[in-house]
């Protein structure tokens, strides 16, 4: 895989994850919320982590790798887990579903909490982004 194919993938899901800072609704079409207060720090350590590798290969691979793993790690935890397990270490799946229950959802089960559109296309390009970046890192020998 190029870097330039990896950049394209780190700069969608940059994008993707830049409808989390402003949200993105429609009339009664709702995306997803706006979570600046909650996930801004984050937003900006992930684009200092893209400017690493661009600029440095071995840290910047390194680096990018750990941060995607660790944020697929979480977000695993905060949305996956409860769908599996009706419970998780971040609230209640009472609260978890209806913290949710104004965004777009590709099924809606009674009682269960499902993530929604936005959050499975984040949990996809993330997992996509890290996979892409194992591959550059390992094809052009940056000591990963």
């Amino acid at each position: 895989m190029k870097k330039r194919h990896v950049l394209f993938l780190h700069f969608l899901l940059l994008l993707w994850f830049a409808l989390d800072m402003t949200g993105f609704c429609f009339n009664h079409f709702c995306l997803v919320t706006s979570s600046y207060q909650d996930d801004g720090i984050f937003f900006f350590l992930y684009v200092g982590v893209i400017v690493l590798f661009m600029t440095n290969k071995t840290i910047g691979n390194w680096l990018s790798i750990i941060f995607l793993s660790l944020w697929f790690l979480l977000q695993f935890m905060a949305h996956e887990w409860y769908t599996f397990f009706d419970s998780g270490i971040m609230g209640n799946l009472q609260g978890k579903i209806q913290y949710f229950s104004k965004t777009v959802h590709w099924l809606v089960i009674e009682g269960k909490y499902i993530p929604d559109v936005y959050h499975t296309i984040l949990h996809m390009l993330i997992l996509l982004t890290l996979i892409g970046t194992i591959r550059y890192a390992l094809k052009n020998n940056s000591s990963v």
